[in-house]
């Protein structure tokens, strides 16, 4: 009988969390990005979509390959990726919801919420990317440097959609809306610091999230105003994804991505 690999059992010492979160971000983010290819309302921007998503695996290798550094027990990002249980996997709540219909009967959105989804999470990341190109820590300080140029493509991609869309037909301008209301409350958990926030500012590692509210509403408004879009109410619901609680729908994409992993630890192509 094959063997079904056991799960890791990390030292999650507040750099490794801290890493975590960006990593674990871009890395789900890129799994919802991906249920795309193959199914793009046009071959460009299917395209465009898996290569975004390629881009954010890419991201999500090199802090997953820098957080096990840290950890310290030798573990590579193949086994960071995908042996790790869910509530230690810190991404935001966001990136974990449904993105995409597969039928009409399946939880999920449409165009118009992964255009939403990638403007929020783009002007975030490339935020983010910005400040951690300084830290303190040389290697995030490359993994950073490069994904800026990523991120910056990637939110100038969803900016140009979002007004093509929202300033467009009055029912894509409808469904914009409603996939921006639909997206609204995880927010705040995009700038929701906490003590790991607190120990990686003070070790200049990175910055907390809070320091990225104003910026990213300011460039975020923007965009909305050229794309008739209006901004939707502040709301007090903070998602805990970042803390390790995740939605429902978080066990169903990690049953799918580590299914492969599981099964078969350490195979080899």
């Amino acid at each position: 009988m094959t063997a079904v690999a056991e799960s890791l059992q990390l030292q999650l010492t507040p750099p490794v969390r801290y890493l975590l979160r960006w990593a674990d971000t871009c890395l789900i983010h890129a799994q919802r990005l991906s249920e795309w290819c193959g199914h793009g309302p046009v071959l460009e921007e299917d395209i465009a979509l898996s290569n975004m998503a390629l881009d954010l695996i890419g991201q999500a290798r090199g802090l997953l390959t820098r957080a096990a550094e840290l950890e310290g027990q030798g573990f590579d990002e193949d086994q960071m990726a995908f042996l790790r249980e869910e509530p230690d996997y810190f991404n935001l709540t966001l990136v974990e919801q449904p993105m995409r219909r597969s039928s009409a009967h399946s939880p999920g959105g449409d165009f118009a919420d992964t255009v939403v989804r990638n403007l929020l999470l783009a002007t975030w990341l490339k935020l983010a990317w910005q400040r951690l190109s300084s830290s303190a820590d040389a290697e995030l300080a490359a993994i950073a440097a490069k994904a800026l140029k990523e991120a910056r493509y990637h939110q100038q991609h969803a900016a140009d959609w979002a007004v093509r869309l929202g300033d467009g037909t009055a029912e894509s301008q409808r469904r914009m809306q409603a996939a921006l209301d639909k997206a609204w409350p995880y927010v705040g958990e995009l700038f929701a610091a906490d003590e790991v926030d607190a120990a990686a500012a003070a070790a200049g590692l990175g910055p907390s999230r809070a320091e990225l509210r104003e910026p990213w509403r300011a460039e975020v408004q923007a965009v909305l105003d050229e794309a008739t879009l209006a901004l939707p109410a502040e709301v007090p619901f903070v998602a805990t994804g970042s803390q390790g609680r995740h939605s429902e729908h978080m066990g169903f994409i990690l049953a799918e991505m580590q299914s492969l992993q599981r099964r078969y630890p350490g195979g080899t192509w």
